[in-house]
């Protein structure tokens, strides 16, 4: 293993262990309201890393390549789950919105647009690395990966699940840009879509109350109340933090702590030396995953350890933002440390994919189906 790939595994294994431990911390007090057990979060957040750490071996030594081949049946796949949330009784609502699949015969659940994340950017990568040169083209650049980014982007906003929507947008966008494609065809769908966003947000009076109160939070205190919490949480931790499991907003003061919100109770907890510190490890996360993207011998290993890299670095970025008042609140959790099986196993599969990318090229060995790119161009 090389010592990006080692450094990689360091961060992942660093930001797992803060993620268990927070969430023992954080999740304990929602865990004997709701269901009689402190540990109820803690236990189902281990069995799903249990399962990740069982596959991510696995995954970590299958060939990246077959992956351009699964594209299209992952996508259809994809597709077809991101629909079944509709379809009860295997699709669960919740506060709302239908976003999981209910498992059978056990009651866990399990959130497709997870998996959506994951199977965008190996189609996309796909499709940009099989056209070539073509990606300058109209049709073969624009329209049909588009087509596609769209039928999933539309389920998505259906559930509605606005935070996944704009991640997975935005990071089509930035694969259709590295594959190659004109910036200005990009810049006409980029706005097409913006504006259609834009207009899905007006039409659903809660996004748009989010909106508002992240402008004008004295005027919508009711809708701004997670984030006043949120900020009261870092306030109180000041720089050293009050103690690991001494938080008070998590008390109940603060909604949802345990998911999107656990980074407010890490400064809470451990101070903003340690806040600073989750924020230094994943932008390190982020230089490794591009170094494997630049290193990698062949177009579709380019894009698809950029994809991935780009699609955990940007989330992040968007929960980092909500927490601290940068960005309206959105529902997305912070990876490999908010609780979520779906998101622990999925992250956990894309690390492994850039572990295998990076074994491809980390001795010079090219093998028979593994072409180093010359031309410069297709550099980032």
């Amino acid at each position: 293993m090389g010592r990006t790939s080692t450094t990689l595994v360091t961060i992942v294994v660093a930001l797992l262990s803060l993620g268990i431990v927070m969430l023992a911390s954080t999740s304990s007090v929602k865990g004997e309201a709701s269901f009689g057990d402190p540990q109820f979060f803690l236990k189902r957040q281990l069995a799903w890393l249990v399962v990740g750490i069982v596959i991510a071996p696995m995954i970590a030594r299958f060939d990246y390549h077959w992956w351009q081949k699964l594209f299209i049946p992952m996508t259809l796949l994809s597709i077809a789950l991101l629909a079944l949330v509709f379809v009860p009784p295997i699709g669960v609502k919740l506060s709302g919105s239908s976003r999981w699949l209910r498992l059978f015969p056990s009651n866990l659940q399990f959130q497709p647009s997870e998996f959506a994340k994951f199977s965008v950017v190996i189609a996309l990568s796909s499709w940009m690395a099989r056209i070539g040169s073509r990606c300058q083209n109209f049709k073969e650049g624009l329209v049909f990966p588009v087509t596609g980014l769209a039928i999933v982007l539309g389920l998505l906003i259906m559930e509605p699940d606005f935070g996944t929507t704009l991640l997975v947008g935005v990071v089509g966008i930035m694969i259709m840009f590295a594959g190659g494609t004109r910036i200005g065809y990009l810049f006409i769908a980029g706005m097409l879509g913006v504006c259609g966003f834009v207009l899905a947000v007006m039409q659903d009076s809660l996004r748009m109350t989010r909106v508002l109160a992240f402008l004008m939070p004295d005027k919508y205190p009711k809708t701004a109340y997670h984030l006043a919490q949120s900020k009261i949480a870092f306030i109180e931790g000041g720089w050293m933090g009050a103690g690991l499991g001494n938080s008070l907003q998590k008390q109940r003061y603060l909604p949802e702590a345990h998911t999107d919100f656990i980074l407010a109770i890490i400064g809470e907890e451990l101070g903003l030396l340690a806040t600073c510190g989750v924020v230094v490890l994943f932008i390190a996360f982020l230089m490794c995953g591009m170094i494997i993207a630049l290193k990698a011998p062949d177009r579709f290993g380019k894009l698809l350890a950029f994809g991935l890299t780009v699609t955990i670095g940007l989330q992040a970025a968007i929960n980092i933002g909500v927490v601290t008042g940068c960005l309206p609140t959105k529902g997305l959790p912070l990876p490999f440390i908010s609780y979520g099986g779906s998101s622990l196993v999925m992250t956990v599969v894309a690390v492994s994919v850039l572990l295998n990318i990076a074994e491809h090229w980390g001795h010079g060995r090219v093998d028979n189906h593994t072409r180093p790119i010359k031309d410069s161009g297709h550099w980032f």
